[in-house]
């Protein structure tokens, strides 16, 4: 079993939602240090969603990571010269993270339009249960289903 880590960092909630979802996903999507267009991206982002659906955009932000987060994946598990792709259950914290990360990868891969806009429609989508995001945790699943049979090898 893991040890459990003790010096977890743990992020401050963000000035506008004063949730720490969001400052965690406003950290995903920085690149290079620059926090304020990060910022102005995901704030942007949910003032969109805010404006299109007239509903709290932290309930659609919540739904969205709910359905891109995995609950199973495949770990590779080397046994007797062969690897096997065994199935295991997702950590919480790791769930969440996988979720955010596909959201952010989601957005950026099109192509065209505004961050902020990119990222309003990926968050839309995954609440919807549809989009990139929530199409990748269908493979995830769909991967660990197919091998199923090698479950007895999770340690």
């Amino acid at each position: 079993m893991r040890r459990k880590v003790t010096n977890r960092n743990i992020a401050k909630p963000d000035s506008v939602y004063n949730v720490e979802r969001v400052s965690k996903f406003i950290n995903y999507m920085m690149w290079d240090g620059k926090k304020v267009a990060a910022e102005k991206a995901v704030y942007g982002a949910l003032d969109i969603i805010k404006a299109k659906l007239g509903t709290d955009p932290l309930e659609v932000f919540d739904n969205a990571l709910k359905n891109a987060a995995p609950m199973i994946e495949v770990r590779s598990r080397r046994i007797g010269g062969a690897n096997y792709q065994v199935p295991r259950e997702v950590r919480p914290d790791r769930r969440n993270a996988l979720a955010m990360r596909w959201l952010k990868e989601a957005a950026r891969a099109k192509k065209g339009v505004p961050i902020a806009q990119k990222l309003a429609d990926e968050i839309m989508l995954a609440a919807n249960n549809e989009g990139t995001a929530v199409k990748k945790r269908q493979d995830t699943h769909k991967m660990a289903e197919s091998n199923k049979a090698f479950a007895h090898f999770a340690w």
